[in-house]
């Protein structure tokens, strides 16, 4: 299970503070395929990245024994001075790899990028960081992996090569999906749904359902 225990998140806005997730206490499967559904500005995304690590609430806690993700093809985490081979090693460091060689040559190849995976990362459009990101994200092995419309990435060739590594790793790990298709959603076989609305977070046994009080709001 992820647990979150009197979870609040929020933001200074110029019309006051706004809230992402307020004061929420509930348990996240870990052994069912999640889709978390809500509107444009609920807080999808920030959530993704709190159940990531890379992100924290203000108040309360987020806790489970899983090997999470970060939020696939989400590049935030980047040190824009270093270039996409120097961020590769930097998180084969964090993560106790030591062939990183490897690793960053699989991510080369992913991406797609050729000599420009040896530039600064600040030099890279938002499309082309994010292939790394993917990349270093999908080589990884996790319990879970996190997906924020992950597959709108790209051109379509490479929209259908991150789809195919996808769905092979899906057959060993679980995934957290954020989508506004429901096609996607089958297509990835989420088949637990929690609803952002307000501040507030409701939970599905039942995908369709879910996506049925999703399309009323």
């Amino acid at each position: 299970m992820i647990r979150l225990k009197n979870v609040t998140k929020s933001y200074k806005s110029k019309i006051g503070r706004q809230y992402v997730i307020q004061g929420v206490t509930c348990d996240i499967p870990t052994d069912r395929n999640v889709a978390i559904l809500g509107r444009n500005g609920a807080g999808k995304s920030t959530l993704l990245r709190m159940l990531g690590g890379i992100d924290y609430p203000d108040v309360g806690e987020i806790s489970t024994s899983k090997r999470i993700s970060w939020p696939l093809g989400l590049a935030t985490g980047f040190q824009g001075s270093m270039t996409g081979r120097e961020n590769c090693r930097f998180v084969c460091r964090i993560h106790g790899v030591k062939n990183y060689k490897a690793i960053e040559n699989v991510v080369w190849e992913f991406s797609e990028l050729g000599a420009k995976f040896d530039l600064p990362i600040k030099c890279l459009s938002s499309g082309q960081k994010a292939r790394i990101a993917f990349g270093m994200s999908i080589v990884f092995d996790f319990d879970i992996y996190l997906l924020d419309e992950v597959t709108s990435v790209g051109d379509p060739a490479f929209r259908q090569k991150a789809s195919e590594l996808l769905e092979e790793r899906r057959r060993t790990s679980k995934i957290i999906m954020v989508s506004h298709s429901i096609s996607q959603l089958r297509q990835f076989g989420c088949d637990y749904g929690v609803l952002l609305d307000n501040g507030r977070m409701k939970n599905y046994e039942d995908i369709e359902e879910a996506y049925f009080d999703y399309e009323k709001l």
